[in-house]
């Protein structure tokens, strides 16, 4: 998307003019964005705050993370009761990786223990120590 400052814009809730907001708050924002843009829910995951206010933007993600031991709700070809077993990370394996309301793909660079590093295919605006859940894109 785009990362250039919006100005002159109208914040809004139902007419009124908005002194603040809150996460998980609908707001109403006006802007000289082209419709083309903003059609078919495309700025979900956005972020909007104050110039040099928000977090950084990230193209890789440094990680510590776990995985299930199984997955859950799939059978596996032969047993219909057996779950199937988790696999490790691998390195150039593709992930769908979700940051807030922010879904992006990512590839894994690199894995050691419990720690990853992934390449993500679109910039993330967030804060580090962040929440983020991943699942295999295959």
């Amino acid at each position: 998307m785009c990362s250039d400052p919006l100005k002159n814009h109208k914040f809004a809730r139902r007419k009124n003019k908005l002194q603040y907001a809150v996460p998980g708050g609908l707001i109403g924002v006006g802007t000289k964005i082209d419709p083309t843009l903003t059609r078919a829910d495309r700025l979900v995951g956005q972020v909007l705050g104050h110039v040099g206010k928000l977090p950084e933007v990230y193209t890789e993600l440094e990680i510590s993370f776990f995985l299930l031991r199984r997955l859950l709700g799939v059978k596996t070809d032969g047993d219909s009761k057996k779950q199937s077993r988790v696999k490790r990370l691998m390195r150039n394996e593709v992930l769908m990786v979700n940051i807030g309301s922010t879904s992006t793909g990512g590839r894994v660079l690199a894995v050691k223990n419990d720690l990853a590093k992934i390449y993500l295919t679109n910039p993330v605006c967030t804060q580090e120590k962040e929440k983020l859940d991943t699942k295999s894109a295959c």
